[in-house]
């Protein structure tokens, strides 16, 4: 029998807890994904060019082999998912890194694997020094490029998260890209890392699978051993090695309750939008490419909140020209047969960057967003002519983000309007008046939101990059992840001054960030004015069941209860057991 199999009852049942990234609960045989740097013997050569041209060659099948797990992950999953597989192309069109491998075989007459692995390595650890987060992410990039490469060099077969031979439970110190593809092929009942946060790449591929996952648990490869048995709880954020008998029937009744529920909320999934005494919201979908619309109508989005343009742009890594971008607005706008398509003006920089975008100290806090285009009318002018040209064929609405203040709303505004005139002259005109809306997802923005909802048709919340920045905690650094706490009492306070402020001018106000399409902030959300959640197309009939069972008045008695708590710990304990009654996990 396969060690993975044995059920490990030879050593004592252990829990550990780290942060819930994919909910669900899950058991079986522990698979340790060891994984290091491969063993390179340095041997000398007599033809150094032979070993040039057999890196051309590694590198050229490694292109070809990231090329097509994208197209894979693409076809599987969607675009948004496979986009991350640019970055790896990238590296390997990296002419530094390329050449420096190259001089180093000719200098030392070495190997190429032992040269390139060398190079390979001083490259990882110059970018893990690196202060900036966006600079720190690429050290796992060209750690996942390069293991491939050296793959290709030496003729080996590395382990790789689906080819146990059974369903089994991963545990790993960290999952890169290549990994978290390979868990839509089957095979994988769950992941817990040792490293990561919920927002994470590998946590993001598992809710868009489905598979319970916990990240961030400290200490988990030391404790994990082959022959283990691990169960998941991708609920509350705990993992059992080796769990007893007592333990295991006592989540039997949780993983019923969790497999009715599913069921449950799946069967009204294409009813109204509405509460128990009739009051009226809206589920849409965050959608990044053409191919997600199917997702979001089978989930009876009732339209498309926020479109992601720039994925568009980070597919072709490089500026599109206003066709390219008009085919693929109006795909969308015409697959959402008359559904409002909300679409947001491109918003690179921070972590989504393009080739030619120079690097920043700082990307989060830089030259993006709203800022990149208000500077680069030969970027922001084509986009703008192919959304109004798409808005020929349905409802558009269009979002202005990372806007701080006023007068950004009225410079985009103008840029706009004068591009709307322009298209007129030549007779292109929308079939409806297209509504402009700034995105409130920075401080500042938040404390004149007043001011900008009288220039603005409606307000946007983007709550990532908001309770990110009202916090001063980057949500993707691991050492400060648990900072990240969107209960907050300073995030409840902004979040209503920000709804006040519409209400005050009559507008609707939305939220598209992750926290709309979180079962327990949704219900706070709309206690609190919202008109309008957007989410990840998955998430639809969880949130749509909560709000369906909940009436207008326990909703506002729910927020009323918020706003007066000033705890964090005491505000989720309210969230969750108002979630959870209508949800019936209690």
């Amino acid at each position: 029998m396969d060690a993975r199999m044995k059920a490990g009852n030879h050593r004592p049942e252990v829990r550990l807890r780290g942060i819930a990234a994919a909910p669900g609960v899950a058991r079986g045989p522990a698979y340790p994904l060891m994984r290091g740097m491969a063993i390179v013997s340095c041997e000398k050569v007599a033809d150094p060019e032979a070993e040039i041209r057999r890196l051309e060659a590694a590198l050229l099948a490694t292109r070809q082999q990231i090329s097509q797990l994208r197209d894979d992950v693409a076809r599987k999953l969607n675009e948004s998912e496979a986009s991350i597989f640019d970055a790896h192309l990238l590296v390997l069109e990296d002419v530094a890194l390329i050449d420096d491998v190259s001089k180093e075989v000719r200098r030392s007459g070495f190997n190429v694997e032992f040269c390139f692995q060398e190079v390979a390595q001083r490259y990882i650890e110059i970018f893990e020094k690196m202060d900036d987060d966006f600079l720190c992410e690429r050290a796992s990039d060209i750690r996942d490029v390069t293991g491939r490469v050296l793959d290709q060099l030496l003729g080996t077969q590395p382990e790789r998260v689906g080819q146990a031979a059974q369903a089994h439970v991963v545990a790993a110190r960290d999952l890169t890209p290549s990994d978290t593809a390979g868990l839509h092929d089957g095979g994988v009942l769950a992941f817990v890392t040792e490293e990561g946060g919920r927002t994470s790449h590998s946590a993001i591929m598992a809710r868009s699978l489905d598979v319970p996952a916990v990240v961030g648990v400290k200490g988990l490869m030391e404790a994990v051993q082959e022959g283990d048995v691990l169960l998941v709880d991708g609920e509350s954020g705990l993992i059992v090695i080796n769990p007893t008998a007592e333990t295991i029937e006592g989540y039997r009744d949780k993983e019923l309750a969790i497999r009715t529920r599913r069921d449950r909320v799946l069967s009204e999934v294409s009813l109204p939008d509405l509460t128990t005494d009739g009051s009226a919201f809206s589920l849409q979908a965050n959608v990044g490419d053409p191919a997600e619309m199917e997702d979001a109508l089978a989930y009876c989005a009732r339209g498309v909140g926020l479109y992601r343009t720039e994925n568009l742009y980070l597919r072709l890594d490089g500026w599109p020209d206003e066709q390219v971008q008009y085919d693929e607005y109006a795909e969308v706008v015409k697959a959402a047969k008359g559904r409002p398509v909300t679409f947001r003006t491109l918003d690179l920089g921070g972590d989504k960057r393009l080739g030619d975008l120079a690097d920043e100290a700082n990307p989060f806090m830089g030259y993006r967003a709203v800022r990149l285009c208000l500077e680069r009318p030969d970027v922001f002018r084509p986009q703008l002519r192919a959304l109004i040209r798409a808005a020929t064929h349905g409802p558009v609405q269009v979002m202005f983000p990372m806007i701080s203040g006023v007068e950004e709303l009225r410079r985009a505004k103008e840029i706009f309007r004068d591009v709307e005139a322009e298209l007129a002259r030549e007779g292109i005109r929308p079939a409806a008046p297209i509504r402009l809306g700034a995105m409130i997802e920075i401080p500042s923005a938040a404390a004149v939101a007043a001011e900008l909802a009288a220039e603005s048709d409606f307000f946007s919340v983007g709550t990532n990059d908001l309770v990110q920045y009202l916090l001063a905690v980057d949500r993707g650094n691991q050492r400060v992840a648990s900072l990240y706490d969107p209960c907050h009492p300073a995030v409840v306070r902004t979040l209503i001054a920000i709804f006040g402020a519409a209400q005050d001018r009559g507008i609707p106000a939305a939220v598209c960030g992750e926290l709309g399409g979180d079962p327990l902030w949704a219900p706070l959300l709309i206690g609190l004015g919202v008109h309008e959640l957007s989410m990840t197309p998955a998430a639809l009939p969880e949130v749509r069941f909560v709000l369906r069972h909940s009436a207008a008045p326990e909703l506002r008695e729910l927020a009323a209860k918020v706003v007066a708590c000033a705890d964090a710990a005491k505000t989720r304990a309210l969230l969750q057991d108002f979630a959870s009654a209508k949800l019936k996990l209690r």
